[in-house]
């Protein structure tokens, strides 16, 4: 894989003609060791945020060893590229012959349910397995998060009493998991939903050997600057000190997006410019899904091979490649005002969901990949890096004036 000090020697050097993705593994080995250093117990690593071989490998030097897997594919990936991890299997509602697979051959034994038939399925596929740890879980307000996730899973106060009493002579061990909601911008919504998980102790009468507050952490985005992570941890630290659990009790989170969304960046060429719209060679189909669909704004920086652009800036819409018309990133992207066919962007904050989400729709992908040593756009550990080549006072009105 080749390697550049930045986007633009990259542009410089090859001249791309099709997307590019841009790598900075450094990032995420930098952010899982803030995790695997200031969070009170284990680490998981959400493998379906980003997949690829080097983010994997990146994580796990920063000292993860522990990985959040939701498929018998993820499971495969995680478990030949590390013989030595501990894998637990997170995903609600599986596939009975999966489960078997899982732990009779993979040697996986954590397992989530949230209701009697999942709680049943996983017991007779693991033909009544004695070393299981079950994990329970409970639906949570998603009041703070960009991106709801309590519509789908979760049992409700009403019915984990029962689902806990049920479990608990099945399982080795037991614990509850609970998700606030991805990309969470508060972190008043951890200390609530941990406060859930006390009052359903309190109501079972259940020791529980494991609490996983699962994942949420949110990372930085034009438009979203989230309170520091330190506050995140506070507020976890504080919340986990109420909980009526013994000494041996083990606390897991599952930390996505926040470990890796500054690891990847997106280098897109202009096709066209209609107005305040450039047409890309990369959209929603591709690795921009969250500035589509959620409608995240990503930091932009804009590349001229040749030339100089104006340190006037404007704000920008984009389309993407395809024939559908909701391949569209609203933004607003501020860059330069002279943008025009052949110009350059590189796209930030990709390196979460960029690569997962990506398709082949009307015949548009690129598996292109580069390694940057530079910073990434934007960044939560350390000093916030530039956005643009012209990082400018006149950028924060013309954002205010878009928006």
């Amino acid at each position: 894989m080749d390697q550049f000090n930045s986007a633009r020697s990259l542009v410089r050097a090859l001249a791309p003609s099709i997307s590019v993705t841009c790598l900075r593994p450094g990032a995420a080995t930098r952010a899982s060791r803030y995790f695997t250093r200031n969070f009170p117990g284990e680490i998981l690593y959400a493998v379906k945020t980003n997949p690829r071989p080097e983010i994997l490998d990146a994580v796990h030097a920063g000292g993860v060893r522990r990985f959040d897997v939701a498929s018998i594919a993820e499971i495969k990936l995680t478990a030949e590229r590390f013989p030595e991890a501990h894998l637990s299997y997170m995903h609600p509602v599986k596939n009975r012959d999966d489960i078997r697979l899982a732990y009779f051959r993979y040697g996986v034994r954590d397992f989530v349910f949230d209701t009697v038939d999942e709680l049943d399925k996983i017991i007779s596929a693991t033909d009544g397995a004695g070393d299981l740890t079950l994990m329970l879980r409970l639906s949570v307000p998603n009041f703070h998060a960009e991106l709801d996730l309590s519509s789908k899973f979760g049992v409700g106060q009403d019915r984990a009493v029962g689902l806990l009493l049920r479990s608990r002579p099945l399982a080795q061990r037991l614990g509850v998991c609970f998700h606030v909601g991805s990309q969470c911008m508060n972190p008043s919504a951890y200390g609530t939903a941990i406060h859930l998980v006390r009052d359903l102790i309190v109501s079972s009468g259940m020791m529980l050997d494991v609490v996983d507050i699962g994942g949420g952490f949110p990372s930085l985005y034009q438009d979203m600057s989230p309170p520091p992570l330190n506050a995140y941890m506070s507020e976890i630290v504080m919340a986990l000190k109420t909980l009526p659990v013994g000494d041996t009790c083990e606390f897991w989170a599952e930390p996505g997006r926040a470990l890796v969304a500054e690891s990847a960046s997106t280098l897109v060429r202009v096709e066209l410019r209609r107005g305040e719209r450039l047409y890309i060679n990369d959209g929603t189909y591709g690795s921009l899904f969250d500035a589509g669909v959620p409608g995240f704004i990503f930091p932009a920086r804009a590349i001229r091979a040749v030339g100089r652009l104006s340190p006037a800036l404007t704000p920008y819409t984009f389309y993407g490649p395809t024939c559908d018309g909701m391949d569209f990133m609203k933004g607003p992207f501020l860059l330069p005002e002279d943008m025009r066919e052949g110009d350059y962007i590189e796209i930030g904050q990709t390196g979460a969901y960029g690569c997962t989400m990506r398709t082949k729709f009307n015949g548009f992908h690129s598996d292109a990949t580069a390694l940057l040593t530079d910073a990434p756009l934007l960044t939560l550990y350390g000093r916030r890096a530039a956005t643009r080549e012209t990082d400018r006072p006149e950028a924060a009105s013309l954002c205010s004036k878009a928006l």
